[in-house]
């Protein structure tokens, strides 16, 4: 039994050298991955106001510009009107880091009551925050006849 011991514990040794050396590679490839920086989004603005309009002429138009300050490509996914009068359309091709991408907004107030509106598009990309909301507003006002 004296001779076994010994062997038993230089194998336990090299088994305990083998687990600690696979944990360490493990520790490094993941403080490697986390710290490549994801895609990330951020907008010139979250919110636009139209001002006052008339009923007249119900058709308005805003643009939203946007900036990939991250170190992976951006795609926007969706972006998401929370009503039928509001489109809006952005840039299809993923955003290299550091470059610039438009999302343009197009609110139709054509058969709407005049007043004061507010409306919320919700853009979905793949960047570390995946859900961004903006906001366009104003106030059409009655056509003056």
């Amino acid at each position: 039994m004296s001779n076994f011991a010994p062997k038993f514990n230089q194998l336990k040794g090299i088994e305990m050298k083998k687990i600690f050396f696979i944990t360490m590679l493990l520790v490094c490839g993941m403080t490697t991955a986390m710290a490549q920086k994801e895609a990330e989004i951020k907008f010139d603005k979250i919110s636009h106001d139209f001002g006052t309009f008339s009923e007249s002429n119900p058709v308005v138009t805003c643009e939203f510009t946007y900036t990939n300050v991250g170190e992976k490509p951006l795609i926007i996914n969706q972006a998401i009107a929370s009503c039928g009068c509001t489109v809006p359309e952005y840039t299809k091709e993923p955003v290299k880091p550091g470059a610039k991408g438009k999302l343009k907004v197009t609110y139709n107030g054509t058969g709407k009551f005049p007043g004061h509106f507010k409306k919320s598009i919700t853009v979905v990309s793949n960047g570390t925050v995946e859900k961004t909301r903006l906001y366009i507003e104003g106030n059409m006002e009655e056509k003056k006849e």
